[in-house]
């Protein structure tokens, strides 16, 4: 299977397009000792937001690596930050500039599309066709895409982060009244700095099917990894850190699932 996939039962689908760690042997033949580290990986989130089954939503994560396919980039592989630096949907380098490839190996045009068809398409058919039944079950759905980095990353931002970092294409892929509900309840803590369509304003998946006026209301949560793990290899999971930010994230999922069923 090219992911994995639980059906829920309220109006909320939590995508996790970044957490996989296989890569497919024909793949990894190719590439460098860089690619086996998984360094970019959005480590634990899956245990992270384990609360998901309790509450009744929908998920769905992925089994490849992003250094395979990156699933939050579009198929036609354009920049969804003009003028900024990023990776694209077969990335060649890690986030610290660490080539992915053996010289002459990087895949070209033809290897892309088969990767396309092999692992980026069924996740996001999965993906389509959970929408299109939690609209017929209930009317309007949240689609929250679940995202984690470590806190620097100085090639693509100078500085630490914000713990939180929300993104909806600058109001385009949610209504303002849900995300307003997300970020008015983040607020009500103090442990946790908070972005909205800062540095990160939602990948493909947010931009993609985030239709408000088609009753699809998308979101993506960018979070600082030193909220609930170790940054540095083996990249642990710390118990003691998730235990702190899950209540308040669980809270900012209800609130969604408040508003869309308002």
């Amino acid at each position: 299977m090219d992911y994995q996939f639980k059906a829920g039962s309220i109006p909320l689908l939590v995508s996790m397009p970044h957490v996989g760690t296989d890569i497919p042997d024909e793949v990894l033949a190719a590439m460098t000792p860089a690619a086996v580290d998984k360094q970019d990986t959005d480590w634990h989130l899956v245990r992270l937001y384990e609360f998901l089954d309790e509450m009744g939503a929908s998920t769905l994560s992925a089994r490849w690596s992003r250094y395979a396919i990156d699933l939050n980039r579009p198929p036609e592989n354009t920049n969804l930050y003009p003028g900024q630096d990023t990776t694209g949907l077969c990335p060649v380098d890690t986030f610290h500039r660490e080539p992915l490839y053996l010289e002459g190996r990087a895949p070209d045009q033809a290897e892309v599309q088969r990767r396309l068809q092999a692992y980026w398409k069924p996740y996001h058919d999965q993906l389509r066709a959970e929408l299109d039944r939690l609209l017929a079950l209930h009317g309007r759905v949240v689609l929250w895409d679940a995202h984690s980095i470590a806190s620097h990353v100085p090639r693509f931002f100078e500085g630490k982060l914000p713990d939180l970092n929300f993104g909806t294409a600058d109001d385009k892929s949610c209504a303002l009244g849900l995300s307003n509900a997300i970020v008015s309840r983040a607020l009500m803590q103090d442990r946790y700095s908070i972005a909205v369509n800062g540095r990160f304003k939602g990948g493909h998946i947010t931009r993609f099917y985030g239709r408000p006026d088609a009753n699809v209301h998308a979101i993506q949560l960018e979070m600082c990894q030193s909220t609930y793990m170790n940054e540095e290899a083996p990249y642990g999971y710390r118990a003691d850190l998730a235990a702190q930010v899950q209540p308040p994230l669980r809270a900012m999922m209800q609130a969604a699932v408040d508003w869309i069923r308002a």
